[in-house]
């Protein structure tokens, strides 16, 4: 086990340092505009542009500005962690992330709740419901879910039910999560996004988990699990539903990095102050090294959750160490 630890930890260090590689040319190497034209604002002069170029080693050869990079990355240094300084704001990237950071795992926790209390039993019921009226519901009402985007479900739903605006006030809407005070006040905000959010991933893994307890159900131990005269619930549940929900912890562990890294549309229709929104905010002013960073913290978060998911494998199957 601890060799197999080992060698995913090696493999993640490398992994990050390519994404870094990657994210550093989309960035530096090709970027759209030159970042010195951007930090000077409207109408500068070379003479400007020329100074923030030295003053920041933009002029430097691109292999000493990737290893300057690293180096700020790495926190071996007095100054920490350093994922640069923001265009607009001349602040630094990092602290900002984090101080967004809270509201996107409230929003992702609440929302990997939701959609996991929704999704396990509506899979297991059409699973062992095969064919009936209530499979072809369920699964037809996963596909209009799967099949709607996050941003028009969020819009709807404002639309109907946001408090200020809707047709049918019933919750609080688009930025209500800023001014709301307590965790049940940012939580009773965020019960729409967190709708919103888990339809379409309950949908999915409803779906998925049906699919893989279909096939579960016709294994010989399931039979023998019968034949020895063990009730059927306790059939379903314990044998089937155990084994068959094995392979959702990959699709789980890398869905919450993914949300960790930011939900951008669905902080951007509920004007929640996440790392997705902030990410927004600056692809729309292109803010470099804002995207660069939030780009690396998202990579970050999912790197980690296949680690996660990775050892998390080896304690479930044993087969998985080898």
């Amino acid at each position: 086990m601890a060799a197999y630890i080992v060698r995913r930890l090696a493999w993640v260090i490398v992994l990050l340092f390519v994404i870094t590689l990657i994210t550093f040319t989309i960035f530096t190497v090709l970027p759209a505009a030159d970042p010195a034209a951007l930090r000077a604002g409207r109408q500068p002069s070379p003479e400007l542009i020329e100074s923030i170029r030295q003053q920041f080693g933009l002029d430097d050869p691109k292999p000493i500005q990737f290893l300057r990079y690293i180096q700020d990355i790495l926190p071996f240094d007095n100054d920490g962690v350093n994922f640069g300084f923001s265009v607009q704001s001349n602040t630094e990237v990092l602290p900002q992330i984090l101080d967004r950071l809270p509201a996107t795992i409230f929003l992702t926790a609440g929302a990997v709740v939701l959609w996991l209390c929704i999704a396990i039993p509506i899979g297991t019921i059409s699973a062992v419901r095969t064919g009936s009226l209530l499979d072809r519901v369920t699964m037809g009402l996963a596909l209009i879910a799967i099949s709607a985007p996050v941003y028009f479900l969020g819009l709807v739903a404002l639309f109907l039910f946001d408090e200020d605006i809707g047709r049918f006030p019933l919750l609080p809407g688009s930025g209500a999560y800023q001014d709301a005070q307590g965790f049940f006040g940012k939580a009773g905000a965020l019960i729409m996004p967190w709708c919103v959010l888990a339809a379409a991933f309950a949908a999915i893994y409803a779906r998925f988990l049906r699919g893989n307890l279909i096939d579960t159900m016709q294994e010989d131990y399931i039979r023998t699990a019968r034949a020895k005269g063990l009730p059927e619930r306790t059939v379903i549940l314990r044998h089937g539903v155990r084994a068959a929900i094995t392979p959702i912890v990959t699709l789980l562990g890398l869905d919450i990095g993914i949300l960790l890294g930011g939900a951008i549309l669905t902080e951007t229709v509920f004007n929640i102050q996440g790392i997705g929104r902030f990410a927004y905010d600056a692809i729309v002013r292109f803010d470099l090294p804002v995207i660069q960073g939030t780009v690396l913290f998202g990579a970050f978060f999912i790197v980690m959750m296949s680690l996660f998911v990775d050892i998390l494998y080896a304690f479930i199957d044993p087969r998985v160490r080898y």
